[in-house]
């Protein structure tokens, strides 16, 4: 149920954030929002795929 409720999750985030790593964003120079956001993604994707 965890792991259906993540997968879903990361398809909405896919489909809603932004992806910093096709905009070749540096990390040192990114914003606190977008830390947040690279967070948020990560957190989901390994729910979602452990």
């Amino acid at each position: 149920m965890e792991k259906a409720f993540f997968t879903g999750l990361a398809r909405l985030n896919k489909w809603l954030l932004p992806s910093y790593s096709k905009k070749r964003l540096d990390l040192s120079k990114a914003s606190k929002w977008q830390l947040a956001i690279i967070g948020w993604r990560y957190y989901v994707t390994t729910k979602a795929l452990g």
